[in-house]
């Protein structure tokens, strides 16, 4: 299968992009990878509820350029179901089973994603009621995508 991440901004610690290299590096023997970053959009420290609608729309619209008809999306948004450990490994089967060959994860910036990224999406998941920094998320994502594969492949890992 192949899974795109597309995330808002770039990594620049070290221990992130070390973090993101070994479960990419983990996760080829499974799956083809691709993480496509888009840009932040430059905002004032404190903004208006229509300032911060507007930067969530040009981060979403550079997100949309890239994203395919093609692609099942699931947007990370806190409102959105969520799944255990398991329950992701049997989504993840169970689109491969049904002919999805692409899934497409986002995870937005700062602000979170926009009404046309989430309108777009397929499906919306969550990972927990609490916010975590969107570095962090991509980690998260990328070794809970691991563990389903290694759920899935009837390997040890999960336990």
């Amino acid at each position: 299968m192949k899974i795109t991440i597309f995330c808002v901004g770039k990594l620049k610690e070290r221990y992130w992009q070390d973090a993101i290299a070994e479960y990419s590096k983990r996760l080829s023997r499974y799956d083809k990878l691709e993480i496509i970053e888009v840009p932040y959009e430059k905002a004032p420290e404190t903004m208006s509820a229509a300032q911060e609608a507007a930067v969530m729309e040009k981060e979403g619209q550079r997100i949309l350029k890239y994203v395919r008809d093609d692609m099942y999306v699931v947007a990370l948004a806190i409102q959105g179901k969520t799944y255990t450990s398991e329950g992701l490994a049997q989504m993840l089967e169970k689109k491969a089973l049904n002919g999805v060959s692409h899934i497409a994860f986002v995870i937005g910036g700062s602000l979170g994603l926009s009404p046309e990224v989430l309108n777009r999406a397929e499906e919306k998941i969550s990972f927990s009621a609490m916010t975590f920094p969107h570095q962090l998320m991509r980690v998260i994502l990328l070794e809970q995508i691991y563990r389903a594969e290694k759920i899935n492949h009837h390997e040890p890992y999960h336990k």
